[in-house]
């Protein structure tokens, strides 16, 4: 009786230390890493999806534009030949390739854009100004979602790696850090803004 009595009192000890362990909160931070990775990829997306109807609106008024043209198509193929899966956030090599293919596709886009000011009627061209703001506007989502996957990552690093959910996030699920996006080396520079270039 005493021993069933001893067994009762130890059972809630227990779970609550066990609980303290992050048995649940090491996954609840790592699905909030996973949701916001599916967040950002799918702003990613957005942005593949918005190219092709760009470049062939574009290619209607600058067809001496050709090379920054297929620049934009060949930079969208490999950023979307290349998948990053939730599995793979903890592999910091997977997770600079797939970077570095977006910032060539965005850095592409900078450059298409960019070159649109030399073409007055593709100004005024509906279409291209749609496009143009849908773009501006997927860049700024895919600013704060890459802003909240870091966060997420920050925050789920920090729980696996600091006392006493550590424990569980090594015993029970063999935790790996995640791997942040971090700025491309190109934006450590200032942009450069010429205001005298020639009409092509």
């Amino acid at each position: 009786m005493i021993a069933i009595r001893r067994l009762g009192l130890f059972a809630p000890l227990a779970a609550v230390s066990l609980a303290a362990c992050g048995i649940n909160s090491v996954p609840t931070a790592e699905e909030q890493v996973n949701a916001s990775w599916g967040n950002l990829q799918s702003e990613y997306q957005r942005r593949a999806d918005l190219v092709p109807n760009l470049v062939n609106t574009v290619k209607g008024y600058a067809q001496q534009e050709k090379s920054v043209l297929t620049e934009v198509t060949e930079a969208r193929a490999k950023a979307t030949s290349i998948q990053l899966k939730a599995d793979d956030l903890s592999d910091p090599a997977k997770v600079q390739a797939f970077q570095n293919a977006q910032a060539q596709l965005g850095g592409s886009l900078g450059r298409l854009l960019a070159t649109f000011e030399n073409y007055p009627d593709l100004k005024s061209n509906q279409n291209f100004l749609t496009l143009q703001a849908q773009l501006e506007g997927t860049e700024n989502s895919i600013l704060v979602a890459r802003r909240d996957y870091n966060e997420s990552v920050r925050q789920y690093n920090t729980r696996i790696r600091t006392f006493p959910d550590a424990i569980g996030a090594k015993v029970f699920y063999g935790a790996k850090a995640k791997v942040p996006f971090e700025a491309s080396a190109a934006a450590q520079e200032a942009p450069k803004v010429d205001f005298n270039t020639n009409a092509g």
